[in-house]
């Protein structure tokens, strides 16, 4: 770490590097395959240039609920928004340096109390409360563009924010994109999911992938 930079040079240079789609981004559809608890759905999906998303010929309720809740996970991760538009209400300071050499970002103002980690340009802790439940992320595997980083190795985990303790399942995903068209889109989601001590493996495939005209 330079001794020079702030905490708010080196988190706002870790923000900047995160891949997302240009301004130019023509959307894309795939067909989808949704595998887990015994079953597979399969229809199709369209991300549209506006970030909005369509999910067709998949009847099941569940497994449609499913779909789209990965493709806004996946659309709002992509979506460029300036730092001053994120954090231009917040202060930031320089907390510990763990054992692997992320160093610790303290959140104050809008956002007091939230943190992240920063290690090589990245983002790999974020702690951060939403109402009544603390998330946790823990980046440990990542994809280097010439645009930026994609997380491809992530594992959440809901908690209370008084207590500290678990309010939810652990979950680990594993994301696999590819490059179409100049864009680097999710081609498959691998979701491990332990609650109770018992795992459950949910897998999201897209396929046929192809930028809109």
């Amino acid at each position: 770490m330079t001794q020079t930079l702030t905490a708010q040079d080196l988190f706002r240079a870790a923000y900047e590097n995160r891949y997302t789609w240009d301004a130019d981004f023509p959307g894309y559809g795939a067909t989808v395959t949704l595998r887990g608890g015994g079953m597979t759905h399969r229809g199709q999906v369209q991300v549209n240039a506006d970030f909005t998303f369509e999910v067709l010929n998949i009847a099941d309720d569940a497994a449609q609920r499913q779909i789209k809740s990965q493709l806004w996970e996946i659309t709002i991760h992509r979506v460029r928004h300036s730092f001053a538009e994120t954090h231009g209400k917040n202060t930031f300071a320089l907390g510990e340096t763990d054992e692997t050499g992320a160093v610790e970002i303290l959140v104050s103002g809008a956002a007091m109390g939230n943190r992240y980690k920063v290690r090589d340009n990245t983002v790999c802790f974020v702690h951060r409360q939403i109402r009544d439940v603390v998330v946790n992320i823990h980046t440990f595997e990542t994809l280097t563009t010439d645009r930026g980083y994609l997380s491809t190795g992530y594992r959440s985990v809901y908690l209370d924010p008084e207590t500290g303790t678990n309010k939810g399942p652990e979950t680990v995903f594993e994301d696999t994109f590819e490059e179409v068209g100049g864009y680097y889109l999710l081609t498959r989601r691998l979701i491990r999911t332990t609650d109770n001590d018992s795992p459950q493996v949910t897998e999201i495939e897209f396929s046929k992938v192809r930028l809109l005209a």
